[in-house]
């Protein structure tokens, strides 16, 4: 995925990158032999200097606030958790603000612990008020641990590295790539000797609150994850989960945050900041906050605490029986053949069990033979199998698309229903949730429905990266309600107005496309405007840059990295 998962604004980046190293090696003028062979020493070199393990600097071993502690919510969860034996509660989160709102709330009904784990931390508008609301639980007292995958991080990330001089709170870095390096050749003497460890990422995405309660599912933080940037919105879900479940997800936690691959931000920062700078930066997140809580749809609808919502079963969640299954720390550092994936497991696990309907929402699909012929024996047996990806025009990583358009046709001929989302809507806005936008739009969330009983949702995408190289995490909920819901945001997803209908071109508009000037495809392409119907026979909205780099993409051996 070009390092996307998640998805996500890290493969633009990592683009980026690439077009940097490329111009660098394609500068004007020779470069002189001695001198390439100095640098190509110096990068066998570096090599061979290898980071030593997290655990060699100053690093407390922590873990999660035991789950008996009393606090709010614990108390507030006792009654409907002695009422659902062996269950937890759920609530799912498909709009953008409230997803942010929520996670506000969340901070704020903190009293001993707060613990978050991302792939991607901006420190963009919603970053600050996230981040805000963590120094605001520290200030009163809440233990703060915040662990970030490196290949997001940046030395320049000032908000964090002030509020790690906090003594409430502690930043760390999953297997660093070049946080601590500024200049052009650290960043690509990295890239050219660690490339191992640049395509293996912490893809997991969880929020937790004093071990009682927890946010996962696909949102990074940021202003695309909370409908809150003008230029692109992804479309997402989470779910909010309390009760037993918890403790298993801040379990995963301790795990990473402990693991050697998770390294003290102060080691790897150059940045210093003295209690002066921290209250610097207290006084300029309030006022970010003043500025842009109301316009950014960050104030929690219901001001009242969670801890009494849940007492008076204000937050309306449903109790389900559930699993959380997630990778190990290991599968960084172990050989693709030799891990087996937890979550990916399970999911083909319930595949195989599903009776009637499997719905597939990944917007980085590339299923490979394995996945045609597993979907396609669940056609030939009577299972109706959807899957709702990105349209080229979408995408916001072209490489995946690429890895994934030679398996549209042969999915299509075992029976498969394909769907892609749209860049856009038409001017009939789809009603608020999962797809209620006017900017440019982009699917990133990961969910699986089985038989509408089932509802599988978590950071993990249908494709080799999820499967072998990054680590994912996903919550199991055997609940009809849940996955009811769910499956409703699946058909209005798939609906003509919001998404492309694949299917393969019948023979007559094949016959009439060899006598035209059309490119020959077996692909047509369905969507509905304005209560017009349109097809199209090549990707529709892409454009000839992204056509010419997916064509570009289909030539290069990195089927395996998508």
């Amino acid at each position: 995925m070009s390092a996307h998962n998640s998805n996500d604004a890290a493969s633009r980046r990592h683009r980026q990158q690439q077009r940097r190293l490329s111009l660098a090696r394609n500068a004007p003028g020779p470069l002189p032999v001695h001198a390439f062979a100095w640098f190509m020493s110096a990068l066998l070199l570096a090599a061979c200097a290898a980071r030593p393990p997290a655990n060699t600097f100053d690093r407390p071993v922590t873990h999660a606030l035991p789950a008996s502690e009393p606090t709010p919510l614990a108390t507030a969860l006792a009654p409907p958790e002695a009422a659902h034996p062996g269950q937890s509660g759920f609530r799912v989160l498909s709009d953008g603000a409230e997803a942010l709102q929520t996670r506000i709330a969340l901070a704020r009904s903190a009293t001993r612990t707060l613990d978050m784990q991302y792939y991607i931390a901006e420190e963009d508008t919603t970053g600050k008020l996230l981040l805000g609301a963590a120094l605001y639980a520290a200030d009163h007292g809440v233990r703060v641990r915040m662990l970030v995958d490196d290949l997001n991080f940046k030395d320049i990330d000032r908000v964090m590295a002030a509020l790690n001089s906090h003594d409430k709170i502690e930043i760390r870095v999953f297997n660093p790539f070049g946080s601590a390096q500024t200049s052009f050749y650290q960043r690509s003497r990295n890239f050219f000797t660690q490339v191992g460890a640049f395509t293996r990422r912490m893809h997991n995405k969880a929020m937790i609150a004093d071990n009682q309660i927890a946010i996962v599912g696909g949102r990074n933080l940021g202003d695309e994850y909370f409908s809150a940037s003008p230029t692109l919105q992804f479309r997402d879900i989470d779910v909010l989960a309390a009760g037993p479940i918890t403790a298993d997800i801040s379990a995963s936690f301790d795990a990473y945050w402990n693991d050697s691959n998770a390294y003290p931000l102060r080691a790897l920062n150059k940045q210093k900041f003295d209690p002066h700078d921290l209250d610097e930066m207290r006084d300029e997140l309030r006022a970010h906050w003043r500025k842009n809580a109301d316009p950014y749809n960050a104030k929690p609808l219901n001001a009242t605490p969670l801890a009494a919502q849940i007492a008076s079963n204000e937050l309306q969640l449903v109790w389900a029986p559930a699993e959380f299954k997630v990778d190990s720390p290991d599968k960084m550092k172990l050989p693709a053949d030799q891990y087996k994936s937890p979550p990916m497991q399970r999911l083909v696990e319930l595949m195989h069990d599903s009776q009637r309907e499997f719905l597939i929402t990944s917007p980085y699909f590339v299923p490979h033979q394995a996945g045609i012929d597993a979907l396609g024996a669940l056609v030939q047996r009577g299972v109706s199998v959807k899957v709702l990806t990105n349209s080229l025009a979408a995408t916001d990583a072209v490489a995946v698309q690429a890895g994934y358009s030679p398996y549209r046709v042969p999915l299509l001929e075992r029976g498969v229903q394909l769907y892609e989302f749209r860049p856009t809507q038409g001017i009939e806005a789809p009603e608020a949730g999962l797809f209620g936008s006017q900017s440019k739009a982009s699917l990133h969330a990961k969910t699986y429905v089985i038989d509408r009983q089932i509802l599988v949702i978590g950071s993990m995408n249908l494709d080799p990266r999820s499967a072998h190289l990054n680590t994912e995490l996903a919550l199991v909920i055997h609940s009809a309600p849940l996955a009811d819901q769910v499956a409703h945001l699946f058909d209005q997803a798939t609906s003509p107005g919001v998404s492309y209908h694949v299917t393969l071109a019948t023979p007559a508009e094949l016959a009439v496309l060899r006598y035209s000037a059309t490119p020959q495809t077996k692909l047509v392409w369905t969507d509905e405007e304005n209560g017009r119907i349109h097809r199209y026979n090549l990707d529709p909205g892409a454009g000839f840059y992204r056509n010419a780099l997916t064509g570009l993409f289909l030539l290069l051996p990195v089927d395996e990295q998508l």
